[in-house]
C-alpha cells in the first residue's frame, strides 16, 4: 500500500507527501531527517489516502501540491 498524506506542525507548517510506510515517514519528519520539514516543529498527520500503486499515489500527491490542491486542503482538511 502507498499513502498520500498531509501533515501539520505545531508551528502551522503544512506538508504533503507520499510513502509506503507512513509510521516511519512521520518519524523521519519529526526527527529532522527530512530536508523540507527540518526545524519546522513537531508534525501530526491530519489527512491520508491509500493507493495500490506508487504511480497513482505520486499523481495524487502532485495534484494536492498544486494551487487547487492546496486550496482543497485549506477548505476541507484545515
Amino acid at each position: 500500500m502507498f499513502y498520500v498524506y498531509v501533515i501539520k506542525s505545531d508551528k502551522d507548517y503544512i506538508y504533503t507527501g507520499q510513502t509506503n510506510n507512513l509510521k516511519d515517514r512521520l518519524l523521519r519528519h519529526n526527527s529532522g531527517r527530512e530536508k523540507y520539514t527540518k526545524n519546522k516543529g513537531c508534525f501530526k498527520i491530519i489527512y491520508k489516502e491509500t493507493y495500490n500503486t506508487r504511480s497513482v499515489a505520486m499523481k495524487r500527491e502532485k495534484e494536492l501540491k498544486s494551487g487547487k490542491g492546496r486550496e482543497w486542503i485549506k477548505n476541507n482538511i484545515l
